[in-house]
């Protein structure tokens, strides 16, 4: 809501009457500065709320929107501190009420985000594969650790997670990232209508998990339960580019953006980013 403000000071009733009893003229003009002279603060007031009311985040343009693929092409095109800003304007406009320090605790930094402009495919669900294949496999060689179809012997440890929208588009990404799935490695759908949270937590804690998919609130809500664990996590998908009917995404949504923010900002995350080492966990926006 944007705060309303009190006009002060008004036109006098009586004006002042001349030796002459003819009132003296004066312009509208004039009583328009001389109100404004009279009361400073309202004036200073009035310029710093119309400068706060028209300071909006720019929205993506109509032209990066592909509805016939269901994709954002623009999303494709940012690097990395064009994604940390775009996303901490989705979060100044869907909490326009939080406090500076608040918005700086929920800053996403830049230097967390991999960038994945070079990456030649499109964002359509069928390459999803091959993206997160591309951009784990420097980490692989490195320090020499698992494959994406490998997952640890501790149960509810993933090294990925992938975080859609809604339940059905966690469904389709799925589908999509099977191939990584074997039978000591568990490509995982942590949301669906259908599965109720104790179920999800029995899965998790009964499973050698690599990879899971689920929408923001559910993957916080198994982390809380402490039946997921991100110990041994490396990287965070976010499935950014996808759009809905609507040309919304997981970003362009208040009940989606909110939860994904409070996912990314979370303690354990944060103090992961940017590091060097095993411990460094990535965020790669799809």
């Amino acid at each position: 809501m944007s705060d309303s403000e009190d006009t002060l000071g008004g036109v006098p009733l009586v004006e002042a009457v001349s030796d002459s009893g003819t009132p003296p003229p004066q312009s509208a003009n004039k009583r328009k500065r001389s109100e404004e002279d009279a009361n400073p603060t309202s004036k200073r007031a009035g310029k710093k709320q119309k400068q706060k009311q028209t300071k909006k985040p720019k929205d993506v343009d109509n032209d990066a929107l592909d509805t016939d693929l269901g994709i954002n092409h623009a999303i494709a095109h940012m690097d990395s501190k064009l994604l940390a800003d775009h996303l901490a304007q989705r979060t100044k406009r869907f909490q326009p009420s939080l406090s500076s320090v608040e918005a700086e605790d929920l800053q996403i930094p830049d230097q967390a985000i991999k960038d994945t402009i070079n990456f030649t495919k499109s964002r359509a669900t069928e390459n999803l594969a091959d993206y997160v294949e591309l951009y784990a496999a420097p980490r692989r060689k490195k320090r020499k650790g698992p494959r994406l179809s490998e997952a640890s012997q501790l149960k509810g440890c993933p090294h990925t997670l992938v975080v859609a929208a809604a339940g059905l588009r966690a469904a389709d990404l799925t589908r999509a990232l099977r191939r990584f799935q074997t039978k000591e490695c568990m490509v995982a759908k942590l949301f669906a209508k259908h599965i109720k949270m104790k179920e999800a937590v029995e899965t998790v804690q009964s499973a050698r998990l690599g990879i899971g998919i689920g929408t923001p609130q559910r993957i916080i809500d198994l982390l809380d339960n402490g039946a997921l664990k991100a110990n041994l996590l490396e990287r965070i998908v976010i499935d950014a580019s996808h759009i809905d009917q609507k040309k919304r995404g997981v970003l362009d949504m208040k009940e989606t953006q909110g939860p994904l923010v409070q996912l990314l900002a979370r303690k354990e995350f944060m103090n992961r980013y940017g590091i060097d080492g095993e411990q460094k966990i990535e965020l790669l926006f799809y």
